[in-house]
């Protein structure tokens, strides 16, 4: 009688066992499911307004929908490829790799055109079959660096130099002034050898824009064939950079440094 209760006991135990076995597995499934469409519907294929079916409206986060608008507005052929998902109850960690051409201001840094591949890993939290907290982790200095915004060697280069000017304009000048320096660093951006730039500014006591500029090339020799190419594209084009300093009223404070490594 005893072996009956415990043969009994065992069958029922190994029945709990699987069905909770089953049941985990059913919620993994269901919770990868519910991800699986977060990426491939309302993401790749731009159906934002599955997002409150995805993402619980106790969600932690930033605002999903703002967060994967801006990137799409910045990146308009923006793709993000699922490379594997693991699941766990509720937890679903995704590893992602996002696609994209930079066409659109993105964080504050101006369309560059160039294309990226970033990888990155997301582990998300799920309740009741939606999204209540998420957290990134992505690969942000290599990110910077496919759009140039940092150059690839971070620790910089003894032989790199930097072209600086600063301007002082008129107020009545900015307009034509900003519209030209456009040009200008849009033309170099182009150019073998160049790295980065920058553009600084502020509004002095007299009421004008004190514009400071900077762009580090690799090298002094790509930079005078840089130079040398942007006087040609102004020949081209018919303009006169000093006549339209003198005739705008803008004075210039121009340089040619080397960068300091290790100070």
């Amino acid at each position: 009688m005893k072996s009956l209760l415990y043969l009994a006991a065992a069958m029922l135990l190994s029945q709990i066992t699987n069905a909770q076995v089953t049941d985990k597995k059913e919620v993994n499934m269901q919770n990868k499911e519910v991800i699986r469409k977060l990426y491939e519907e309302a993401m790749n294929k731009r159906n934002l307004a599955l997002i409150p079916e995805l993402i619980s409206a106790a969600y932690d986060g930033p605002d999903f929908k703002q967060v994967v608008t801006g990137l799409t507005n910045a990146f308009p052929d923006a793709q993000w490829k699922v490379k594997d998902v693991v699941a766990e109850g509720n937890k679903v960690v995704v590893f992602q790799q996002f696609q994209g051409t930079h066409r659109g201001t993105f964080q504050h840094i101006p369309a560059t055109g160039r294309r990226v591949a970033s990888n990155g890993i997301v582990a998300y939290e799920l309740k009741d079959g939606k999204v209540i907290h998420s957290e990134t982790l992505t690969d942000r200095l290599g990110f910077l660096q496919e759009l140039g915004v940092l150059p690839r060697d971070i620790n910089g280069n003894p032989d790199n130099i930097v072209f600086i000017d600063k301007f002082t304009v008129p107020a009545t000048a900015v307009n034509e002034f900003l519209e030209r320096v456009k040009i200008n660093r849009d033309l170099i951006k182009t150019l073998p050898g160049f790295i980065k730039d920058a553009a600084y500014s502020y509004t002095d006591a007299d009421g004008k824009l004190v514009f400071v500029t900077t762009a580090v090339w690799t090298n002094k020799a790509v930079f005078e064939q840089a130079r040398e190419t942007v006087q040609a594209a102004y020949k081209k084009e018919g303009f006169d950079m000093p006549e339209m300093l003198k005739r705008l009223g803008i004075t210039i404070d121009r340089g040619v440094y080397k960068e300091l490594l290790g100070q």
